[in-house]
């Protein structure tokens, strides 16, 4: 019997396991060796291209059953994976790891994979934030109840609360796209941070040591290391780059809670399969599952930064190994958890049922209450005294709703057209829902024009 992994088998797609995967870590510190002999023998050092030859050749030929053996003897991950390519590799042997520490191949490597994840991440928000934009469009001028405190409030569109989603996730982008363009690597630094290992290899070359640190953290994919490190990268960087994480799983988090709280309400429902169950219990269920899925996903992302943030905040001087194990979990489950929610996003949006009807009822309903507040500011220009219109249109709102509450029917526009009321209100009532939407459409074509600008589409 063995133990599957949510996130892998249920939720995270291929891709990004594939980039967590042990074939994926361990060939990654098979190039990051690689890499480091490679930059040494333009430097000088006297490493020859057979050496490398033959590592490239075994770059991704992994003996991980081997390595695993070593590991149980040494209980050192890093130096039985060193052992294991060197059974291998054994013209190679002597120079794998020339002069570096463990971590240099842990966060080096960390921070590669880190980097391939956060480029598919930035593929799936734009995928969502695209889907979200077209679908705005086409509800561009659809009217609807807007609430707030969950209470109805004035009116808006369809396609303007989908632009808010929208934006919403383009801000956690934008940020995203910021760590993207300053994200750095350890680089070559040596057991504490001090490079003293290389500047024996180098003979006191401080120029030569400080070309292997920029040559390497380039051929790994980045500009630049860090400018200085313990014997790892600061631990702050980490939180970081969940931290960006957790803010696109809160952004889809909001819209999952929108969802639910429309398909309870009846106004919008996501995707449900011609046989899919709602509950076992209730066969008439059509519950939000996909929604909460989000929130429940988005729910352990918040955590894990917290965990993070902790790691940074306990370590001592140079370094301490309390992180190791944890990091070890919650980098790469922060990353699967946040692909499996983007997935679930755009999934939900394509399929996202908005019932016209229910939307129109609701609005009608409540139409004369937000109307109100237009026609007491034209009345007014009109010449109307403010407060005793403002009286008139209360005493009316009140009788409405204590009829309501009777269960009687009753039409606050019904009201304010009887006898006893101004002919300056009277004249003022519009009942065309388009009139109290505002700039809504407009704001979308705007918003849509200037998020799709920066995404260059």
């Amino acid at each position: 019997m063995s133990f599957k992994h949510p996130l892998v088998d249920r939720y995270a797609s291929k891709e990004m396991v594939e980039i967590f995967s042990d074939e994926s870590r361990y060939s990654t510190w098979r190039r990051f060796w690689i890499v480091l002999a490679e930059t040494q023998k333009e430097l000088g050092l006297n490493i020859t291209d057979e050496q490398i030859n033959e590592m490239k050749e075994y770059e991704d030929k992994l003996n991980l059953e081997e390595a695993k053996r070593i590991e149980e003897e040494l209980n050192h991950d890093v130096m039985a994976h060193i052992e294991a390519f060197g059974l291998q590799a054994k013209k190679a042997r002597p120079i794998i790891h020339l002069g570096a520490t463990s971590s240099e191949v842990t966060d080096n490597a960390e921070m590669v994979l880190n980097l391939k994840a956060l480029k598919l991440i930035r593929q799936r928000v734009v995928d969502v934030i695209l889907e979200l934009l077209n679908f705005a469009d086409k509800y561009k001028e659809f009217p609807c109840l807007s609430y707030t405190h969950l209470q109805p409030a004035q009116p808006t569109t369809v396609g303007r609360r989908a632009t808010l989603w929208a934006y919403d996730l383009f801000i956690a982008l934008e940020e995203l796209d910021y760590l993207l363009k300053t994200i750095r690597t350890r680089g070559i630094k040596g057991t504490t941070g001090t490079q003293a290992s290389y500047l024996e290899l180098f003979e006191g070359d401080h120029e030569k040591v400080k070309e292997l640190d920029k040559r390497v953290s380039q051929k790994l994919g980045f500009s630049e290391s860090f400018w200085i490190t313990g014997q790892t990268y600061s631990r702050n960087y980490d939180f970081i780059i969940l931290s960006k994480l957790a803010l696109i799983a809160s952004s889809a988090s909001k819209f999952a809670n929108d969802i639910r709280y429309l398909q309870s309400i009846g106004e919008m429902e996501e995707p449900f399969g011609e046989k899919q169950v709602g509950s076992s219990a209730m066969p008439y269920k059509r519950n939000p599952i996909l929604s909460e899925r989000i929130n429940s996903l988005a729910r352990y992302v918040s955590s894990i930064t917290f965990v993070a943030l902790q790691n940074h905040l306990t370590q001592f001087l140079e370094r301490t190994l309390d992180d190791s194990a944890n990091r070890r979990i919650i980098i790469p489950e922060a990353f699967l958890s946040v692909d499996a929610i983007l997935l679930l996003y755009k999934r939900i949006v394509k399929g996202l049922k908005v019932n016209e009807n229910v939307i129109r009822k609701r609005m009608y309903d409540y139409l004369p209450f937000y109307a109100v507040e237009n026609i007491l500011m034209n009345a007014v220009k009109k010449g109307g005294d403010r407060q005793t219109l403002h009286k008139i249109i209360r005493d009316k709102a009140m009788y409405v709703i204590e009829r309501v509450r009777e269960g009687k029917s009753a039409n606050l526009f019904e009201e304010l057209k009887k006898d006893d009321v101004p002919d300056v209100l009277k004249s003022n009532i519009v009942e065309d829902i388009r009139h109290y939407v505002g700039r809504s459409a407009e704001q979308v074509i705007e918003v849509s024009e200037k998020i799709k600008k920066y995404l260059g589409v």
